[in-house]
């Protein structure tokens, strides 16, 4: 990754968010299941990824998520947020 990807300002991650926010909302309104829904975007990030990471790079983020889910701290920022 370059160092403008792995230094990417507050301000740009905060838009991209939102973007993201947006085309959930949207696709909910279009009845399309939770699940779909996160699939198409998992597909869809882990081909971003793949453009511009190596395998292992990816292996590492994975793992962290994976390390998120087992710590219970999805779970406690998702009870945070009230969803």
């Amino acid at each position: 990754m370059s160092d403008d990807q792995t230094n990417e300002s507050p301000a740009h991650l905060s838009h991209a968010g939102a973007v993201v926010d947006k085309a959930i909302e949207y696709m909910m309104g279009q009845n399309l299941s939770s699940l779909a829904i996160a699939s198409a975007l998992l597909g869809g990030s882990m081909a971003l990824l793949a453009r511009s990471m190596s395998d292992e790079a990816i292996i590492g983020i994975l793992t962290n998520a994976i390390g998120s889910v087992r710590s219970g701290e999805l779970r406690e920022h998702q009870d945070h947020n009230g969803h």
